[in-house]
């Protein structure tokens, strides 16, 4: 598989997709023509939201799943299959009801490029129990991709908000550890991604990112071989 997984769209000041541009282009080789699935879209329209993508990566051609009347033959017709950000869940109800959840795994498989950013990056682990989107909608499953034999958990950050009194992010990911002990939980800051290549898994990026297991939470940076989460 070749897989990339972006924490999010934005990093710093850069403008939309910007810090990635050089992995995504790298990802994509000699790949042209992708196709975007803008699913976890809400307040932006799909056609909006594809457009954005387009601007943001001119150099490739990006056509929109929900331009086709037969959204599974667009995924089998797939150069590379781009998975944007928003909602999780509304991303995997809908991923479900075109049932496309094999369609994509099996074209992955086979070779097919594959991007996510945040939700397209969320879907890509054991299932979607640990993103940080509100449950606006209810899936059919929270089973997601499995491209990642691990939870993951995009946007990450241990930032605590002044006279802040909600859980934060180190405990959400705790309750989930201590109910699933055996499940471990890949969680990435913004700026970073993780990358499946060559039967390989590893953190791209400068900041480190974190396997939350059991009642642990272990550092790990781009040196380090991640492959036994897949």
């Amino acid at each position: 598989m070749n897989v990339l997984m972006l924490s999010s769209s934005r990093f710093g000041e850069y403008d939309y997709l910007a810090y990635a541009e050089s992995w995504i282009n790298e990802h994509l080789g000699a790949v042209k023509n992708v196709l975007f699935i803008p699913y976890a879209g809400i307040t932006m329209g799909w056609d909006a939201y594809t457009v954005a993508v387009q601007s943001a990566l001119q150099h490739l051609k990006v056509t929109g799943i929900h331009e086709s009347d037969n959204p599974k033959m667009a995924i089998q017709n797939a150069e590379a299959i781009l998975v944007g950000g928003g909602n999780t869940f509304n991303l995997l109800h809908l991923l479900y009801e075109h049932d496309l959840i094999d369609a994509i795994k099996h074209k992955v498989e086979q070779g097919t490029p594959y991007i996510g950013w945040s939700a397209g990056s969320n879907i890509c682990g054991l299932s979607i129990r640990t993103t940080n989107d509100m449950p606006i909608i209810e899936p059919k499953s929270f089973d997601a991709l499995h491209f990642v034999n691990a939870q993951l958990n995009p946007h990450y950050t241990d930032y605590v908000a002044p006279n802040f009194h909600g859980e934060t992010r180190d405990q959400r990911l705790a309750e989930f550890c201590t109910l699933q002990p055996t499940v471990p939980v890949l969680a990435i800051r913004e700026g970073s991604a993780l990358l499946i290549r060559d039967n390989k898994l590893r953190l791209l990026g400068e900041l480190n990112g974190f396997v939350f297991a059991s009642q642990e939470k272990i550092s790990f940076d781009n040196t380090q071989d991640l492959t036994e989460y897949l």
